[in-house]
């Protein structure tokens, strides 16, 4: 039996062409069935969708909220992806910019990654700072951030029902053709 087969009823109610979405509520017991029946790769593909949807600032905001619901493992996840995918130079632009951050005192030395440890004690502020600079110099960040969260699904709740609901439409979307 496909994934399909067993969420396929779901599925649809957040396809093209339905009137209207399921009850807020009803958004979060969705979003884990899915989560659960769903392969990761179209759970990374939902998810970079409703992250990558806002642009730069919105991804940010919504990068900021994820990472402070998250454990140190997972944030050091976040901020070591968003300065791989970004670059060395654009690391080097952002810290330039931003000498004397709690990044830039982790960073000195050339250190190019961070521990679970250190990731944990890096503000918000410059967790959305960095994120929204990497997205306006490579946005696949997007892509990279939904594969990391795709396999903790249940952080992206902290994101709202319409980000989750913007995530199932997408999923719905690419499974339902």
């Amino acid at each position: 039996m496909s994934f399909f087969d067993e969420i396929g009823g779901l599925i649809q109610q957040y396809g093209a062409g339905q009137a209207t979405a399921p009850a807020p509520e009803r958004v979060s017991d969705h979003f884990d069935q899915v989560a659960q029946a769903v392969p990761s790769s179209s759970m990374a593909t939902g998810l970079a969708a409703a992250l990558g949807s806002g642009g730069s600032a919105e991804f940010a905001q919504m990068a900021t909220q994820l990472f402070s619901n998250s454990g140190g493992t997972q944030q050091a996840g976040m901020l070591n992806t968003l300065m791989e995918t970004a670059g060395p130079e654009v690391i080097q632009q952002f810290l330039g910019a931003n000498a004397g951050s709690a990044l830039s005192g982790l960073l000195s030395g050339g250190q190019t990654q961070l521990s679970p440890e250190q990731a944990s004690t890096v503000p918000l502020e410059e967790v959305q700072a960095l994120a929204e600079h990497v997205h306006s110099n490579s946005p696949s960040i997007v892509d990279r951030v939904g594969e990391i969260y795709a396999e903790h699904p249940t952080v992206i709740k902290v994101l709202g029902a319409a980000a989750m609901t913007m995530a199932l439409r997408h999923i719905a979307a690419r499974h339902s053709s």
